[in-house]
């Protein structure tokens, strides 16, 4: 694991995962959110600990309470029993940390996990974080407004386009360039969404470049990540991992998964007036 993919899942694990958590309406979080700062230290631990028990301990540390942050996932189905596209994709964001703490595990064990290679495990961790947690995080929280079908589709093809790529771990690389499709397709229009109905309505200039950093981002790097599986599944010259992590992936970290949940923080401590432009998921559903 680089230093660079290192201080990406850092920033996922102390910055990205809690403040995302925190716009989440789900009582059983209350816990979660009280453990995850110890859980993120031992985490970042983990990462810098040369392979061996200690950083295995602290990674099976963290991965405990990703786990227990994926718990809720159910219980919130159970709870509300909705499948409705929001729903789906923030069940979603609850579940998929838990991939990337078992991963964690894995690589500091030195343990080729389902026979995947020690990179590509590395690689799984912020991938789960980012394109796992926060993608489905936002997906869920576009603008429906009058483009409620373009905001149902990104909330349901986000999730879907992730568990996919997840599933071609274990397939093949046609498989994962199927889900990188998908994908890629719901990142743009949540990207669109963002631009078009969102940033327009923020309410102050900083808030407006943080909605329309993270729209513009996601469209240089999901065509990174889409011309990297198309490369993988046809042999056709791609970029390479460690050029994928400090182009795609610190991109989608700072670029977007950042700018956009600082966005939507924004939005939630505004005037009543315009908060009420950004409503809660529960508040979707009522």
């Amino acid at each position: 694991m680089t230093a660079l993919v290192q201080l990406i899942v850092m920033l996922g694990m102390f910055v990205v995962i809690p403040l995302g958590v925190s716009l989440i309406e789900e009582p059983g979080l209350a816990g979660v959110r009280r453990v995850w700062p110890v859980a993120a230290v031992v985490g970042s631990v983990a990462l810098w600990l040369p392979r061996g028990p200690v950083a295995v301990g602290c990674a099976a540390g963290y991965a405990a309470a990703t786990l227990a942050l994926a718990v809720q996932a159910p219980r919130r189905l159970a709870r509300n029993r909705s499948l409705a596209p929001s729903e789906v994709a923030v069940l979603t964001a609850l579940a998929t940390p838990a991939v990337a703490g078992l991963a964690l595990v894995a690589e500091r064990a030195g343990h080729r996990l389902f026979g995947f290679g020690l990179d590509i495990l590395a690689l799984t961790v912020p991938h789960f974080h980012f394109a796992g947690f926060a993608a489905a995080l936002i997906a869920g929280l576009v603008p429906r407004g009058d483009g409620g079908r373009a905001g149902r589709f990104a909330a349901l093809s986000v999730p879907v386009g992730t568990l996919l790529v997840l599933a071609g771990y274990f397939i093949d690389d046609w498989a994962e360039l199927a889900g990188a499709l998908v994908l890629t397709a719901g990142m743009w229009v949540v990207g669109l969404l963002t631009w078009r109905d969102l940033r327009p309505t923020g309410p102050d200039r900083t808030t407006r470049a943080l909605l329309g950093c993270s729209a513009l981002v996601l469209v240089a790097t999901m065509l990174l990540a889409l011309t990297w599986a198309l490369g993988e599944a046809t042999g056709l010259p791609h970029p390479s991992l460690a050029w994928m992590a400090a182009t795609h992936g610190l991109g989608n970290a700072l670029g977007f998964a950042l700018c956009a949940i600082l966005a939507q923080r924004r939005l939630r401590t505004a005037p009543p007036r315009r908060a009420a432009l950004a409503p809660t998921l529960k508040e979707r559903h009522a």
